[in-house]
């Protein structure tokens, strides 16, 4: 089988790595209930962890493990194209040289971790007198207040991070929660 070559960013494997393995996670939490029984909450699945290793062979090999490390240090997200895998936006999280370089021979090891952004674009301003009009909360000094809806596997404490306030911050903002392990899907979250 002829496979397309793997890419990340802007660099082309001259030949596709020969070992890959993929980690897929989902965090589940476990919450006690009466009479010793127990309720599952399915928090999400989390980023997949892409790793291979591979070997550049022949004249230059060396200067083509180059290539591969100036787009490592390249910083930021890409998009990781794999010949077998869906396409990713993935950071370059780890290259590895494992064993001393030789002129015609290196051999290397990576991890990509998937970037699956749960919070780009998910924030929605109201004005404060929608806001007093909807249920009755209080106003930013802006007078806007800012609610993020919730979708599968969002928490408080991954929210309060995500927008930079403390879980107690967070907690505060919205007193109609009275459990704070427990948001539902599509429930709207005030951050600001």
């Amino acid at each position: 089988m002829d496979l397309s070559p793997m890419r990340y960013k802007s660099y082309t494997w001259p030949h596709n790595p020969r070992v890959y393995s993929i980690d897929y996670e989902r965090k589940m939490a476990v919450h006690k209930t009466p009479f010793g029984l127990f309720q599952l909450q399915d928090l999400g699945r989390t980023n997949r962890i892409m790793e291979g290793e591979g070997e550049f062979v022949g004249e230059g090999a060396y200067a083509q493990f180059g290539q591969l490390a100036n787009v490592f240090y390249d910083g930021g997200p890409g998009l990781l194209i794999h010949p077998l895998w869906q396409a990713a936006n993935a950071y370059f999280v780890s290259l590895r040289l494992e064993q001393e370089p030789r002129p015609d021979y290196v051999r290397y090891s990576f991890s990509f971790w998937e970037d699956d952004s749960w919070y780009t674009g998910l924030a929605t301003r109201q004005t404060a007198q929608s806001q007093v009009a909807g249920n009755g909360g209080g106003e930013t000094a802006g007078g806007e207040a800012v609610y993020h809806r919730v979708v599968k596997g969002d928490t408080l404490w991954a929210l309060a991070g995500a927008y930079g306030l403390s879980l107690e911050e967070l907690i505060a903002l919205n007193p109609q929660i009275k459990n704070p392990n427990l948001i539902q899907v599509g429930e709207e979250v005030r951050v600001r």
